[in-house]
């Protein structure tokens, strides 16, 4: 049995490897994991007959035979991922490659007594119909609160009026599956890490702008979560003592200033028509305010002044945590044209002298994009060295592995 489970990290190793960086050789293999090379040959063998790993192109020597280099394949598993917003939810149906196999929009009232069976029933239904290959390795939930522990999944969400909600333990007794809740921005990150900037940069900033503004933090690989799973709250961080409320209850936040709320209400100060604010959403008022900025005036000042607070308190971020690339996510980079001067200008110049070359990377959005950061929770389960996952985590791996044998 000891030597079953030996077998069994070594290939999660494997495929842990191959998951965060890439494809690679069998030698690289073995050097990376300290691993003999008939170990590795054998192992990836094994891996491939059980459809888990491919041979793909040939890497180029310098002098010696070519390398076969070995990648994952996507087929081995899927996951669904969840993304809880005030009034409806997301979810996707992903490979472990990152595909998105398909997407489904359900309503949804988080301040319902039966709001959890509803949540329920709403991934029961997308399980049905996607009921078949490649396995279902678990389920991922992003939130837009703190997560203390994403294995237990209890959540704190004032946006959605949750407090010490017991998501994780409900989720799995309805849909006996491994269940992972996290944070949605410490989610995206975690996407990020698996299939986006972080197989390239192990010390990133992911930054969201949209309805909220939020942030996360990936060192040395790994999603900073601090001591009860609440880092990344950005939004809330202080900017004025006498600015206008924020959603929290507190005054003068980031997020006043910046989020969509913040942005609409600066429209409306100008006398810029945004709309009945009692009838017309937040983000029907930033699309007809972003119209409005393409030409110069009273709107795009609106966009420039959100802009120069955001780039200024991001300057703070960077100057004490010290990322390589600092990549901009969420609805709002839709508008980021607007946004775009303003902000580099301010950063630059808050930024100390040896980080104001520091990339800025603004990646394209849809509004999956939070379900697949949710779905990533999961697919990133069996790369995860630091066991964040817990015990789901050993479930998923276990799913993982018995899918292959």
């Amino acid at each position: 049995m000891a030597g079953t489970d030996r077998g069994d990290l070594t290939r999660t190793a494997i495929l842990a490897l191959l998951g965060t960086v890439g494809p690679l050789s069998r030698t690289e293999i073995a050097r990376e994991l300290d691993l003999s090379p008939a170990s590795v040959t054998q192992l990836t063998r094994e891996l491939m007959g059980s459809g888990m790993l491919e041979e793909l192109d040939l890497k180029p020597s310098r002098g010696g035979r070519p390398a076969q280099r070995l990648g994952l394949v996507g087929s081995a598993g899927r996951a669904l991922g969840v993304k809880v917003t005030a009034d409806h939810l997301v979810l996707v149906d992903v490979r472990l490659d990152g595909e998105v196999l398909g997407s489904w929009e359900r309503p949804f009232d988080p301040v319902s007594p039966g709001c959890l069976d509803e949540l329920g029933a709403a991934i029961a239904s997308v399980l049905e119909e996607i009921d078949g290959a490649p396995p279902l390795l678990g389920v991922g939930v992003g939130v837009p609160g703190s997560v203390e522990d994403q294995a237990v999944g209890t959540v704190n969400a004032p946006t959605l009026g949750w407090q010490a909600m017991p998501v994780g333990d409900r989720l799995r007794r309805r849909l006996d599956l491994p269940v992972l809740v996290e944070n949605d921005v410490n989610a995206l990150a975690a996407a990020e890490r698996l299939y986006g900037r972080g197989r390239t940069h192990r010390d990133f900033l992911v930054l969201t702008i949209g309805r909220g503004v939020g942030a996360a933090v990936v060192a040395d690989g790994r999603v900073y979560r601090g001591a009860r799973g609440g880092a990344g709250e950005f939004g809330h961080v202080p900017v004025a003592p006498d600015g206008p409320v924020c959603g929290c209850g507190a005054t003068g936040c980031l997020e006043a200033f910046v989020g969509a709320a913040g942005l609409a209400a600066a429209a409306r100060a100008k006398g810029l028509p945004t709309g009945d604010p009692a009838r017309v959403t937040e983000g029907a008022a930033i699309r007809e305010l972003g119209r409005a900025a393409v030409h110069p005036g009273a709107a795009r000042e609106v966009f420039a002044d959100a802009a120069a607070i955001l780039g200024r308190a991001t300057a703070g971020l960077v100057n004490v945590v010290d990322p390589e690339v600092v990549v901009v996510l969420g609805e709002g980079t839709a508008q980021w044209a607007h946004w775009s001067e303003s902000f580099h200008d301010t950063l630059r110049a808050h930024l100390l002298p040896g980080r104001r070359d520091i990339a800025v990377e603004v990646e394209s959005w849809d509004d999956t994009s939070w379900a697949q950061g949710a779905a990533a929770l999961v697919l990133a389960t069996p790369f995860d060295a630091a066991g964040a996952a817990g015990e789901q985590g050993r479930l998923v791996r276990a799913r993982l592995i018995g899918a292959a044998t």
